[in-house]
């Protein structure tokens, strides 16, 4: 399906890696209009986004993954699109996967790109976190979720327009996922490569405490089970 698609492209200290990720997009999505957000980074991260992206947010001191997302999901909704594309500026997500990803709303209502997290360049403390992470979602929401960290993630806009997530930092993504399943969106998700570049801003301590906070939060989810809804033939209902 020919579908209007936003890229939401939070970055934050991101000027080393993010131009080659934008010019990714560009090859593989021609057609998308992409939002950058300049999580306010201390580099040239927000100049750089203003001459490649077609949209870009400034925010002026640093709020987190969460509150960038949620920004670009409003810059998102004021346009005519039918579906979403998020995707880190980091450099360890593959533009070349963003049609699969968008391909898959066809039939579910968010596709998650997901890495095989069973190699060996993904350093084991990594690999047992994302398990245990991704193993607590999907009990807690029902969703098929396999890798409940990445960020690489295709969503439908009648998702966006009533999912309302809480959270401003990386527990963002998992109280989105978790509320989604519980709504009865439906989840799959999409094999991507495996990219480990710089070291993530996710700060082991703090930022996994507000994750578990999150899945703590939605314990009740664990007994009950949610109906699943048709998916629709258009991007928009």
């Amino acid at each position: 399906m020919n579908r209007s698609v936003v890229v939401v492209f939070p970055a934050f200290n991101a000027e080393k890696t993010l131009s080659p990720v934008v010019k990714g997009l560009r090859q593989s999505l021609p057609g998308a209009f992409i939002v950058g957000i300049n999580d306010g980074s201390a580099d040239g991260t927000g100049a750089l986004l203003r001459s490649v992206c077609d949209r870009a947010i400034e925010f002026p001191a640093n709020r987190g993954k969460g509150a960038a997302l949620r920004a670009g999901f409003a810059a998102a909704l004021e346009r005519d699109c039918d579906a979403v594309l998020t995707i880190d500026s980091d450099g360890q997500h593959d533009p070349a996967f963003a049609p699969s990803i968008l391909s898959a709303l066809d039939q579910y209502h968010i596709a998650i790109g997901t890495r095989d997290l069973t190699q060996e360049q993904v350093p084991k403390h990594r690999r047992v976190a994302n398990y245990l992470s991704s193993a607590a979602t999907r009990l807690v929401s029902g969703g098929a979720v396999n890798d409940s960290q990445s960020g690489y993630r295709g969503i439908r806009r009648e998702v966006l327009e009533e999912v309302k997530a809480e959270g401003d930092r990386y527990e963002f993504e998992t109280d989105f996922i978790i509320r989604a399943a519980h709504a009865g969106f439906t989840i799959t998700n999409v094999p991507i490569s495996t990219i480990y570049g710089p070291a993530s801003y996710f700060r082991e301590f703090r930022d996994a405490m507000r994750v578990i906070g999150t899945l703590w939060a939605h314990r009740s989810g664990v007994f009950h089970k949610y109906k699943p809804r048709a998916v629709t033939t258009a991007g928009k209902n």
